[in-house]
């Protein structure tokens, strides 16, 4: 069995040190295998080596544990940098809530035609929810509304709102656990971070391509400096052109965007809401395929904001 698919980055790195003489040493990633599932990256030393029979001396440690959990810890930091100015956008837009809730009032009163009012009820219960999203970013407030919800049904409605938006040319497929228990969520704070995930993901495909979503169990995974026993892993993957380089270590930072229309507020919301689920947003990109992964213990506590 191979250990090693055919590498580009790997080959080339071995032809260079063939030509020069001379040694290499840095951290690379490689893609999945029929033997690993899943991307690794090791620290890899190459020396060249003169016998009768080798011209190179090739040694790697896989540092993919080493890596997550250093990047799992430079995420919080972002989380809890941007934590503070989210608050503070998030006044911002309270106040045109009300006014959006009282003209949809308004106008469901002059609508004779009861499928039209369907519409108006869409917006002020959207609004109603927006609201109270809103008053939890703001905090302080009391514990998150948890209860047990099916993770799925959240999720299908999310899709549901974003095919309202008449994306025709997007292809969502699901690719479900159906051995996921119920979990205790807040409804209204995981429907608006899931759907900040993939519109998200609509943005990156720019209306035409394939969003994928899974869901999976992971056991003893961990969570900063937590441990969890279970927990569900959502992702939410595009087959979009990726995140550049030189935004990756910045995109759950508030205001951070690559699109003219975009706020920068959606990816470092989502991490916050999360957060009040113990939970964390991770996230892999490179061209034609990326994925993030929200982390969610099955076991809830109570967690003040």
């Amino acid at each position: 069995m191979r250990l090693l698919d055919d590498e580009p980055e790997l080959r080339d790195i071995l032809s260079r040190v063939m030509q020069t003489g001379d040694h290499y040493a840095n951290e690379i990633r490689l893609g999945a295998t029929e033997v690993h599932a899943d991307e690794r990256i090791v620290d890899c030393r190459v020396s060249p080596l003169k016998t009768e029979d080798t011209e190179l001396l090739i040694e790697m440690t896989d540092v993919t544990r080493r890596a997550k959990i250093s990047r799992e810890n430079a995420l919080l930091i972002q989380h809890g940098t941007g934590r503070q100015m989210i608050r503070q956008l998030a006044h911002e837009i309270k106040n045109p809530l009300g006014g959006i809730r009282g003209a949809a009032q308004l106008l469901e009163r002059q609508l004779d035609d009861a499928e039209l009012s369907e519409y108006t009820d869409v917006v002020i219960s959207e609004t109603d929810r927006l609201a109270g999203l809103v008053d939890t970013l703001l905090g302080p407030g009391g514990p998150s509304n948890k209860q047990p919800v099916n993770v799925h049904e959240l999720l299908e409605y999310v899709v549901r709102l974003i095919e309202a938006e008449d994306q025709k040319r997007l292809t969502v497929v699901r690719d479900y656990d159906p051995s996921l228990p119920l979990i205790d969520l807040d409804r209204d704070q995981m429907v608006q971070a899931f759907l900040n995930l993939v519109r998200n993901a609509v943005a990156a495909l720019d209306g035409q391509g394939t969003i994928k979503i899974r869901s999976r169990a992971a056991t003893n995974f961990t969570i900063g400096d937590r441990r969890h026993r279970v927990i569900a892993s959502i992702e939410i993957e595009d087959d979009g052109p990726g995140i550049p380089l030189d935004m990756q270590d910045s995109v759950f930072y508030p205001l951070v965007t690559s699109r003219p229309e975009g706020t920068g507020l959606g990816l470092p919301a989502a991490q916050e809401l999360l957060s009040r689920h113990n939970g964390l947003i991770e996230f892999e990109s490179r061209p034609g395929r990326t994925v993030f992964f929200a982390r969610i213990p099955l076991e809830q506590t109570v967690q003040s904001q």
